[in-house]
């Protein structure tokens, strides 16, 4: 298994905190085993924020190559994926049991999982810090 995961990319912007980079969606992403897990295979165009690094000789324009661990893409999609699934399944079965009606424990099921994103979303500076970029 790959220990990274990388895009090609230009740089869009620079800020003494931040680097811009766009990542463009090649023709290789529709033939990826993970392109519906990733992201990257549904949009054209997506900008990634990498902490600057001072010493660094990068300008806006240049190409370069942004590399994640593929310890924190597996991790991503734990979290917007697989726990998601287990609190739909896991209230609905709850409720069901304790004959609460379907459509109702389907609908708590549903709330419990938008209870669960706006958690995530509550918490997304602190996962942002988790998940940082490097360019390579």
């Amino acid at each position: 298994m790959k220990e990274q995961v990388s895009h090609k990319g230009r740089i869009i912007r620079m800020t003494p905190q931040t680097t811009t980079v766009a990542i463009e969606q090649h023709a290789a992403c529709s033939s990826c085993h993970a392109a519906g897990l990733c992201g990257m295979a549904d949009v054209a165009e997506k900008a990634v924020e990498v902490p600057s690094d001072p010493y660094a000789s990068y300008q806006v324009g240049d190409e370069v190559e942004v590399v994640l661990k593929a310890s924190m893409g597996m991790k991503a999609v734990w979290l917007a994926y697989f726990i998601p699934l287990l609190v739909l399944l896991g209230v609905i079965l709850l409720l069901v049991a304790l004959g609460v009606g379907e459509v109702a424990a389907g609908l708590c099921g549903i709330g419990a999982v938008a209870v669960y994103y706006l958690l995530l979303w509550l918490l997304r500076d602190r996962l942002r810090n988790e998940y940082v970029f490097t360019i390579k």
